[in-house]
């Protein structure tokens, strides 16, 4: 695991009165913690653990042992990754933290609708009632989890739901067999059935704020020929 590239940050763990470092890539870093499968050869740009990075003091196997139960840098690395905090520059946690808002604006804009119309709400407005709202976005928990108290939050100013919707689609028998498959992809398949004339019947959920986009694909996919039922809960 020798150094590679040129952005890398200092990642720092405080555990039994010691302190461990070692350098990571930041954004790789980011997505290792949340649970991204990633090779820790992507994540790490060195070889060592520290007591001290910009010392160059190296932690001893005895203190690793010790307090990790192991000196085998990849299991050390993994608790420091994901219990640790990274020491960012003012532009690299202005870039990532700029980074996770539009990944948070996105996922709210996918999962979430007006609970009126029940109908997706575009991303413009999502960011607008973050910024009324003052949201601050947190670089260490994950996208989902800050997801779900923004909308809370900003439920008081823009009228707002976490919501899925559940398709029931039939498609006559002359693009059935051509549909079938595409149509499977479109979401988490509940149910499916084909009945005695050809025609093809299936029922999947996706995220409230796909509606447009999946009738969008079903009508390509089907050119057209098929009875969309949608329910949004």
């Amino acid at each position: 695991m020798s150094s590679r590239g040129r952005e890398y940050v200092i990642a720092r763990y405080e555990v039994k009165g010691h302190r461990f470092e070692i350098l990571v890539d930041p954004e790789k870093a980011l997505e290792y913690r949340e649970g991204k499968k990633l090779d820790l050869d992507e994540v790490l740009k060195g070889d060592y653990v520290y007591k001290d990075v910009r010392k160059g003091d190296k932690a001893s196997p005895e203190e690793l042992v010790r307090v990790f139960g192991t000196d085998d840098i990849r299991v050390v690395a993994d608790a420091i990754i994901k219990k640790g905090e990274l020491q960012l520059t003012t532009e690299q946690r202005r870039r990532m933290l700029e980074s996770r808002r539009r990944q948070i604006v996105n996922y709210i804009a996918r999962s979430a609708v007006d609970p009126k119309t029940k109908t997706p709400i575009p991303p413009q407005r999502i960011e607008k009632a973050m910024e009324e709202a003052r949201v601050v976005i947190d670089l260490y928990k994950s996208v989902e989890e800050q997801a779900a108290a923004i909308v809370k939050t900003i439920s008081r100013i823009l009228p707002i739901r976490i919501a899925r919707a559940r398709f029931r689609i039939r498609v006559p028998p002359e693009v059935a067999a051509r549909a079938v498959q595409e149509l499977r992809k479109l979401g988490e398949v509940k149910a499916e059935q084909w009945s005695r004339d050809g025609s093809y019947e299936i029922e999947f959920e996706v995220p409230a704020g796909l509606q447009q986009e999946v009738i969008d694909k079903v009508n390509r996919v089907t050119r057209g020929q098929s009875e969309v039922k949608i329910e949004v809960f």
